[in-house]
């Protein structure tokens, strides 16, 4: 409800409070509870999230969703991806040429709906007497929201139009930086990935953008990339760990390699995110989001939001 609500299809006025049905909720009752939100004793100024529990959930392709960022928020997944094509110094989103658009723009369907929401949830109240920097959550304000960049394009013409595009952002203090030995914490982090060129944001001490580490070879090629460059690191599941999925999970090779690769992430301060594992049949599926979650695979790369968050399914 929440995405449809922004898209003017309900209203937070015509939200009924529920109760799952029972003998013991008598019509009095339920009377006062469909009620309840035609007043301000039951609504406050950062309910739009309220009850949604973030998860450690990425949601892959994100501008593929009903309504983008929304629909992933409305679940609780604490990281998206856009995909963006930079075309007459505009930034389009999409997944491939053909299914680009006019009015599909990154500022469109990501920072000015990004900002939006944070603004509701940082609210200017008579209780409030400082700055507050609060994230998308209501139930985790602190928690930040990861906004991966995939460059479709050439990276070195367009990640600087990515920089620029984050100035709103930028200007209202809402992203996470570094200063080149600390990293600060917003409501918004940044990672480039994609064509995003690591020489572009590596040489950059003082900025508030990040670059996707490439798993496998932290301890290698990459050795001397840190969490300050790579606060995540990621890769598919089949150039990082080898060979097809069968079943339910790895084997016994396959867990090796991936318990190495998380180690050596988590040693450094890095988180860990596989992608493009096999979305059926949905037992292979499910089996392997739930052993990436036993094995501290820390963002879980979705497509079906629904079942990911454990709406009608069991992990």
């Amino acid at each position: 409800m929440l995405a449809y609500a922004f898209l003017g299809f309900t209203t937070f006025s015509t939200v009924h409070a529920e109760v799952p049905s029972s003998p013991d909720v008598s019509p009095s009752l339920q009377e006062i509870l469909d009620k309840a939100h035609k007043g301000p004793l039951y609504t406050y100024p950062t309910s739009l999230t309220q009850g949604i529990i973030p998860k450690g959930i990425h949601s892959h392709n994100d501008y593929w969703r009903d309504v983008p960022f929304y629909s992933a928020l409305s679940v609780g997944a604490i990281s998206i991806e856009a995909d963006v094509w930079l075309y007459n110094d505009t930034l389009f989103v999409g997944h491939e040429i053909s299914a680009l658009t006019k009015q599909r723009t990154f500022e469109s369907l990501y920072i000015n709906p990004i900002l939006d929401v944070i603004k509701r949830q940082n609210p200017s109240t008579p209780f409030v007497t400082e700055k507050t920097l609060n994230g998308v959550f209501d139930t985790s304000s602190g928690q930040t929201l990861y906004l991966f960049v995939d460059l479709k394009t050439s990276g070195a013409s367009t990640w600087p139009v990515v920089i620029k595009a984050l100035e709103p952002l930028r200007s209202a203090g809402y992203l996470s930086s570094t200063n080149g030995t600390h990293f600060t914490s917003g409501p918004v982090t940044v990672i480039g990935t994609g064509n995003t060129p690591l020489s572009l944001v590596q040489s950059v001490e003082e900025r508030d953008y990040f670059w996707d580490g490439p798993l496998p070879t932290l301890n290698s090629t990459f050795s001397n990339i840190t969490s300050l460059v790579s606060p995540i690191a990621s890769a598919s599941v089949g150039s990082a760990l080898g060979s097809t999925v069968l079943g339910t999970g790895l084997n016994d090779t396959q867990l090796a390699i991936l318990r190495q690769q998380v180690a050596t992430a988590h040693g450094k301060g890095i988180k860990v995110r596989y992608w493009d594992q096999p979305g059926w049949p949905i037992s292979t599926r499910n089996g392997l989001w739930r052993q990436f979650r036993t094995e501290g695979v820390d963002l879980i790369n979705v497509d079906d939001l629904e079942a990911a968050a454990g709406f009608g399914d069991t992990w």
